[in-house]
């Protein structure tokens, strides 16, 4: 059955990595890849795939309503997959009106275009993709986020997401629109923007720059591999019960400091370095405001209901991404502007001195 699927953000991480299971996964679907291109969305992340015939690039702004509903009925929309968003904590604690822009009344326009174009269609779906932060915070060695946990948000970013997920859920309850929601853990794996720890850490340990570590490093993450994830949403999209939310963790906490000695062991042996090497990098930073301890991912329900489970292990999953931001040098230069050097710069001005 042919089907028009307007994902949100697919020109981003995660989005292009969804973008191309599903337009080489499903030919008979038509692909709508909706990015604005701030500085996180890049086509060159779909060279692969972007003469496929099923694939269609739209720039837009999800804030303007009158084009995503221009779009919904050009374009005959049935579907929407919407991972567009803000989502680097440390920009939203510098600038939190864009996220709550962007997140929030982004999302709004969006389930408002669905709302009056799907009114007399029921094959349809809305499928918002958030985050374990909206959680808030887990103390060491207790029960890990369940679909159930309470929203706690913490920072502007994780605040700003929470409310998206409550406008998905309202359009659910007021108008029974057919939606779904996942909130994921910290994802990791190719075409992911150096702003986020571990394509960051590769590319420092390579040109030999400061590795920043916030406190001591002790705060713990559970990483979520990309293309696990986009599985989920493969799954969750098609098979997904309307009106539920479900969990995607990869089972895999990991304190910062330890990942990011695992990344140093990693890159420096991929770089013919000593065992080692690149420890001397690490410098401790002030710790960021608001700075959740732990987050970590219960997916029971989804590998309950929908069968799913990570393909394979961290250390190779790891070792595999490592791998590919070095073959990819050209790549990683050239998403590495002026501007975001000059974002670290001043975020991290006490490294950047010397």
């Amino acid at each position: 059955m042919q089907r028009n699927i307007l994902i949100t953000g697919g020109a981003g991480f995660i989005g292009s990595h969804v973008v191309r299971l599903f337009v080489n996964k499903y030919p008979n679907y038509q692909i709508y890849n909706l990015d604005e291109l701030t500085y996180a969305g890049n086509l060159a992340n779909l060279k692969d795939i972007e003469q496929k015939p099923n694939y269609h690039f739209i720039k837009a702004d999800i804030i303007d309503f009158e084009s995503i509903l221009n779009i919904f009925r050009e374009k005959q929309i049935c579907g929407v997959i919407h991972l567009a968003a803000e989502s680097h904590v440390d920009r939203s604690i510098k600038d939190p009106f864009t996220f709550a822009k962007t997140n929030v009344l982004g999302t709004l326009s969006l389930l408002q275009a669905s709302k009056i174009c799907w009114e007399n269609n029921k094959d349809t779906r809305f499928y918002h993709i958030s985050t374990d932060e909206v959680y808030g915070a887990l103390e060491m060695n207790t029960d890990l986020f369940t679909e159930e946990t309470k929203y706690s948000p913490h920072s502007p970013y994780s605040a700003s997401k929470a409310s998206s997920d409550h406008f998905v859920r309202a359009f659910y309850d007021t108008y029974e629109l057919n939606t779904v929601i996942s909130n994921c853990s910290n994802n990791y794996g190719p075409y992911q923007f150096p702003e986020k720890l571990i394509p960051l850490f590769i590319n420092n340990i390579v040109n030999e720059k400061p590795l920043p570590v916030y406190g001591k490093g002790e705060n713990v993450r559970d990483w979520l591999f990309v293309e696990d994830h986009a599985r989920a949403i493969d799954l969750i999209f098609h098979k997904g019960q309307t009106g539920e939310t479900y969990n995607i963790g990869g089972s895999n906490e990991w304190k910062n400091i330890d990942l990011i000695k695992e990344l140093i062991k990693i890159t420096d042996e991929l770089l013919h370095r000593p065992k080692g090497y690149s420890e001397k990098l690490i410098i401790y930073v002030t710790d960021r405001a608001g700075h959740d301890l732990r987050y970590a991912i219960d997916s029971t329900k989804l590998q309950r209901e929908l069968g799913w489970q990570p393909q394979q292990d961290f250390q190779t999953n790891l070792r595999l991404t490592v791998e590919w931001y070095l073959q990819n040098s050209d790549w990683l230069n050239n998403v590495t502007s002026g501007e975001y050097l000059n974002y670290y710069k001043t975020m991290y001005n006490e490294i950047y001195e010397n």
